[in-house]
């Protein structure tokens, strides 16, 4: 489903560049749950941005299905990005004026969903993450785990084909940690295609594949244990 060839991404520096990503081939299958890892500064959170479609300025070929992304405009890319990707950060990127149900309700208004149908939807996932009592609170009045939770629950929402996890566990406890974690091996299981960024060794064991990363380099791959 996702092939990549050649891929670059690179700075100007002095009279040279300054690489951040070197040479990257990569094939990821539908429903494959696939963890990059490797050290700071290895390029693991640029890789993952590009794979979302948030960064268009490198090198190579990056195919999503038969979409030849390296060709696309910004206004194709961000579409098909809208279509097919759901994207949880370390932070979570709740916003806080906004109850539960309305963070949940966001992606759907960016795809022209009838409010009726935005209602339903939100109504069943709320149902389904178990969160329908925090459904009128506000983030600041959740913890982490549970700001999390919705975060998680956000990114799917639109039934994504691939979520893209950055550091999904970071901020929490072992427990919440855990919770997130078995959250996306259920999602997983169901057929979503699952990336994740994680320093954890502990939470790559969730996957499928490890890919290792080391100053932009694709240095290992070996299957999750």
């Amino acid at each position: 489903m996702i092939r990549l060839r050649s891929l670059e991404k690179s700075y100007p520096a002095g009279h040279g560049r300054s690489y951040v990503l070197r040479n990257v081939n990569l094939d990821i299958a539908r429903g494959d749950f696939v963890s990059i890892m490797g050290p700071s500064g290895a390029g693991k959170s640029t890789l993952l941005s590009i794979l979302g479609m948030f960064d268009g300025a490198w090198t190579g070929e990056y195919w999503f299905g038969e979409k030849p992304v390296h060709k696309l405009s910004v206004k194709e890319r961000n579409a098909l990005n809208k279509q097919n990707i759901g994207f949880v950060f370390q932070q979570y990127h709740l916003l806080d004026n906004l109850t539960v149900q309305e963070n949940l309700d966001i992606p759907l208004s960016y795809r022209d969903v009838k409010r009726r149908e935005r209602e339903a939807m939100v109504a069943d996932v709320l149902d389904r993450f178990n969160i329908v009592g925090k459904k009128d609170l506000y983030p600041t009045q959740l913890s982490g785990g549970q700001q999390q939770l919705v975060a998680v629950a956000r990114a799917v929402i639109a039934n994504p084909t691939v979520i893209l996890a950055d550091e999904p566990t970071g901020n929490l406890h072992s427990s919440q940690g855990r919770e997130i974690m078995e959250l996306f091996q259920k999602l997983n299981a169901e057929g979503t295609t699952i990336i994740q960024v994680t320093h954890s060794e502990t939470n790559a064991t969730y996957g499928r594949r490890i890919v290792e990363l080391a100053d932009g380099w694709v240095v290992g791959e070996k299957a999750a244990a």
